[in-house]
C-alpha cells in the first residue's frame, strides 16, 4: 500500500504539539518548585509533627514491651521490644509517599502549579498518542519500523508511565525531570534523526514486528523514566555524603523538594522490576524471529549481542539491588550503565555498524 502523506502530515503535527504541551507541564512543575514553598511548608510541618506523634508512640510502644519483658517474660523480652523501635523507623525513611486521598483530591490539594502541569501533561500524551497512531495509519503497519519512529513511540510509552508512577506515589516533583528528558528527546527526534513516512524494508514484513518491538518500546520506555530517576539519586545521595562529610551545607533548596535518596532507590528499583521481563520477552520474540527469517536463533549480529549485553547488566542490577552489600549508588551505576548500553545500541549500533539489524532509517 501507498503511503497516506495526509495522515503522515497530522502525526508530525500532533507530534510537534504534544512537545509543546509537554514543555508546558514542565514549565507547571518547575513553576511549583518555585512558587510552592508555603505548600510544601505546611505539608512538611504536617509530616513532622505525625512524625514526632509516631516516635513518641514508639517510644511509649518500647518502655511497655521493656515493662512486661521485666515483670514476666525476663530479660530476653526486654530486648525484644527495645529493638522493634528502630527498626519500624529505618523503614520510615525509604516508605513512599502514603496514598490517604484519592488521586484527583491529592491532584487539587497540591496546588495551581502542580494541577496546570498534570493536566497539561494528560493533554500531552493525547496528542502524542494520536501523532503515534495517525503516523501507523499513514503507513499501515505499526508505527515503529526506522529509528525515528522508535524514539517517537517510546517517549510515549515513557510519558504514560511515569505519569502512572507520579500519580500514584504523588511524585509531583519528579515531573519536571523526567518530562524534561521526554522533551528533549523528542526535540531531538524532530531534528536530528527524522524520517518520513516510507514502506517497510522487505526483511521487517513481518507479524514478528508488531511482537517483538512492541515489546523492545516499551520496556525501553520504561527504562528511560528508570535512568533519569537513577540519576537523580546519585544527585541526592553525592549531596548527602557531602552535607555528612562536612563539605556542603545543610539544606539545599532544590533538594530538599524532592523525594529522599532512599525513596528514590525504591522507586527506580520497582521501575527496572516492571520493565525487566518485557525486555526479556522482547529478546526472546527477537530469536524466533531470527530462526523464521534468517535460519537461526542467534547469530551474534552486534544489535543482537548489545541487546544481550543490555540484559545482562539490567539482570546485574536488579541482583546487586538484592543484594545487601551492592545497594546504593554501586547498584545505580550498574543500572545507568544499562541504559548507556541500551542508548549505545539504539543510536549507535543500529546506525553506524552495518549488520542484520541495519533498518534504523538514519542517514
Amino acid at each position: 500500500m501507498s503511503v497516506n502523506l495526509g495522515l503522515a502530515q497530522v502525526s508530525g503535527d500532533f507530534l510537534v504539539a504534544a512537545i509543546v504541551i509537554y514543555s508546558l507541564a514542565v514549565i507547571g512543575f518547575a513553576g511549583d518548585f518555585a512558587f510552592g514553598r508555603p505548600r510544601r511548608a505546611k505539608a512538611a510541618g504536617a509530616a513532622v509533627a505525625s512524625g514526632e506523634r509516631a516516635a513518641q508512640l514508639a517510644t511509649v510502644g518500647a518502655a511497655q514491651g521493656a515493662a512486661q519483658g521485666a515483670s514476666g517474660a525476663g530479660a530476653p523480652g526486654a530486648a525484644d521490644g527495645a529493638q522493634a523501635a528502630p527498626a519500624d523507623a529505618g523503614a520510615g525513611d525509604a516508605a513512599l509517599p502514603a496514598r490517604q486521598v484519592p488521586a484527583l483530591r491529592a491532584i487539587w490539594e497540591a496546588g495551581p502549579w502542580v494541577r496546570a502541569a498534570v493536566a497539561f501533561s494528560a493533554l500531552g500524551i493525547l496528542a502524542h498518542l494520536v501523532a503515534v497512531v495517525t503516523r501507523g495509519f499513514a503507513v499501515h503497519r505499526a508505527p515503529w519500523g526506522n529509528m525515528y519512529e522508535f524514539v517517537t513511540a517510546l517517549t510515549c510509552v515513557a510519558a504514560i508511565f511515569f505519569c502512572y508512577v507520579m500519580v500514584r506515589y504523588r511524585a509531583w516533583a519528579l515531573g519536571v525531570f523526567v518530562m524534561g528528558a521526554v522533551v528533549v528527546a523528542l526535540g531531538l527526534a524532530e531534528t536530528v534523526i527524522y524520517t518520513a513516512a516510507g514502506p517497510l524494508v522487505p526483511a521487517l514484513q513481518s507479524y514478528w514486528l508488531s511482537i517483538h518491538v512492541t515489546a523492545m518500546t516499551l520496556a525501553t520506555g520504561i527504562f528511560f523514566v528508570a535512568a533519569v530517576l537513577g540519576v537523580m539519586y546519585l544527585v541526592v545521595e553525592r549531596y548527602r555524603a557531602r552535607v555528612a562529610a562536612g563539605k556542603a551545607q545543610p539544606g539545599n533548596g532544590l533538594l530538599a523538594r524532592i523525594p529522599s535518596a532512599a525513596q528514590l532507590d525504591k522507586l527506580t528499583y520497582r521501575t527496572v522490576v516492571f520493565g525487566f521481563p518485557i525486555w526479556t520477552f522482547g529478546v526472546i520474540a527477537g530469536a524466533i524471529w531470527a530462526d523464521q527469517a534468517w535460519g537461526r536463533y542467534w547469530g551474534w549480529d552486534p544489535v543482537e549481542t548489545w541487546a544481550f549485553i543490555t540484559w545482562v547488566l539490567y539482570a546485574c542490577y536488579l541482583h546487586a539491588r538484592a543484594t545487601a552489600g551492592w545497594r546504593g549508588r554501586r547498584a545505580h551505576y550498574i543500572q545507568l550503565l544499562g541504559f548507556a548500553s541500551l542508548t549505545f545500541n539504539m543510536l549507535v549500533v543500529q546506525v553506524f555498524i552495518t549488520g542484520m539489524h541495519s533498518y534504523a532509517g538514519v542517514g
